[in-house]
């Protein structure tokens, strides 16, 4: 087969879904989201859930739903993550937005046009304190003329007096079935062959993250051609070999330090990122059977402050002989000792 010419436009952007009805899994997000589009008198909206799962997409679709083509620029703003989300954004950009009014005789043709504009807040969990709560002040100062849509992973993050003035909606982790039905479909579109093997692989190492998934998928047929292996999806996913972290776990668990430095010393040689890695020991260490409840409780502790050390700055290399050397003594019954602090 002669290889595909992969065109130079963001698959993930050319698979959005352009209408809510269109998204899936999140069936309930959907039918009130509906309604709620049907009669055009939008709150405000919190979406809060795992990364990947149709949040922005949702939130993009109903701004497209209310103005269309025409009116999209004029009446909603998106602050993506690279826009600085400290207070002065708040006080200028959005407020400055927020404060004009809107004609209310203007219509879009086939678009409802509400007499309102929409702020799109994404990541909205990494704005500051103060940010949100000078974001409170705007949201009750101009609630007739703008609606907000705050979009995060973790919603324990958004202060109280900001969440309780929104609408909640919950979306869902995508299931591995409904992962492979998208992927599938896109390979159709784009003239790919994907076997089960890879297929399941690329669910694996998405973790339910559709956008990932996609990403992952382009990136593979890029570089591979139209036909994509189980191997060809790792290599791009920057996920470790599961031979290495089962060869470090094995290691750990023959109680040799010598063989435990080796494996380090052997995955800091390869480049592997060690966030990733502390990620699949968890995986591994909480699916085994062979092991006490107690051992899984220390191991997973250990690996939660190096994961913290790690974001913190610290180094790889002392951070995973850290955790290989607490797991290691975890395994064979030891009592726990110094830790490194990176």
């Amino acid at each position: 087969m002669a290889p595909v010419i992969q065109s130079s436009h963001q698959w993930v952007e050319k698979y959005r879904p352009k209408q809510v009805k269109e998204v899936v899994h999140q069936d309930e997000v959907v039918r009130v989201l509906t309604n709620t589009l049907e009669t055009t008198n939008l709150p405000h909206m919190l979406f809060y859930g795992p990364p990947g799962t149709g949040k922005t997409t949702t939130a993009l679709a109903i701004a497209h739903q209310l103005y269309g083509p025409g009116l999209y620029k004029n009446r909603v703003l998106e602050l993506n993550a690279s826009d600085d989300r400290g207070i002065n954004v708040v006080r200028t950009k959005i407020k400055d937005f927020a404060a004009v009014a809107v004609s209310s005789g203007q219509r879009g043709g086939a678009y409802p046009c509400p007499p309102f504009k929409i702020i799109i807040l994404d990541e909205a969990d990494s704005m500051t304190e103060d940010a949100q709560n000078a974001l409170r002040r705007t949201m009750e100062t101009h609630s007739k003329v703008t609606r907000f849509i705050f979009i995060c992973n973790y919603i324990s993050r958004i202060i109280e007096p900001l969440a309780s003035r929104c609408a909640k909606f919950r979306f869902k982790p995508l299931s591995e079935e409904i992962m492979s039905s998208r992927i599938l479909h896109i390979c159709r579109e784009e003239g790919l062959n994907l076997d089960a093997e890879a297929l399941s692989t690329l669910s694996s190492i998405s973790q339910g993250d559709l956008r990932r998934a996609i990403t992952y998928l382009q990136g593979a047929a890029r570089l591979f051609g139209s036909t994509i292996s189980s191997k060809d999806l790792i290599g791009v996913s920057g996920v470790v070999p599961q031979e290495a972290v089962g060869a470090l776990y094995t290691a750990c668990k023959s109680g040799d330090f010598d063989l435990v430095d080796k494996e380090v010393n052997y995955i800091i040689r390869e480049g592997y990122p060690v966030s990733q890695l502390l990620l699949q020991l968890f995986e591994l260490v909480v699916n085994t059977d062979d092991i006490l409840d107690e051992q899984k409780a220390r191991i997973c502790k250990k690996l939660a402050a190096a994961d913290k050390c790690l974001i913190d700055g610290a180094d790889e290399h002392l951070q995973l002989l850290d955790v290989a050397s607490n797991t290691m003594r975890a395994l064979c019954n030891k009592p726990e000792e110094f830790s490194y602090a990176g």
